[in-house]
């Protein structure tokens, strides 16, 4: 149940097999770095908070409550962070039942106290007010 409740917002960052290219590879750069502070927001068990700071897409997808839940179902066991480091990121303008947006797709190789290697994937895409939010996340 905790999975599949994450699985409904976060599924977009699994299709990361689609992929297309913009020019500016600054916003790639960029949506990394939101990506950190998103994730660190995540990391400090301010699951709430990491939920408001989302995209609007995801905030209309899940409840705060329902984000809380499963994040406290899945992120907090793992204990605290170690490490995280990007290994890999995909610029994309379509996913699967997501509106066309400019995303980037990113994996990272993280290690909690709990769990000494997983693999964090999260989708970021860009506001209308041309801000990166999160729009998927999960966690292998």
């Amino acid at each position: 149940m905790k999975t599949l409740t994450i699985s409904l917002i976060l599924g977009l960052s699994l299709v990361a097999a689609f992929h297309c290219s913009w020019a500016d590879t600054g916003a790639e750069k960029a949506a990394i770095s939101a990506a950190h502070t998103w994730l660190s927001v995540i990391d400090k068990g301010q699951y709430a908070k990491s939920w408001q700071e989302a995209s609007a897409y995801f905030r209309g997808a899940i409840s705060r409550n329902r984000w809380e839940a499963s994040l406290a179902g899945v992120r907090k066991p793992l204990g605290r962070l170690v490490s995280r480091r990007a290994i890999s990121s995909k610029r994309m303008r379509e996913l699967p039942g997501a509106p066309d947006a400019l995303y980037v797709v990113i994996r990272f190789r993280t290690s909690f106290g709990y769990k000494n290697s997983a693999v964090e994937t999260v989708t970021f895409m860009m506001e209308k007010d041309g801000t990166w939010k999160a729009a998927g996340y999960f966690i292998q």
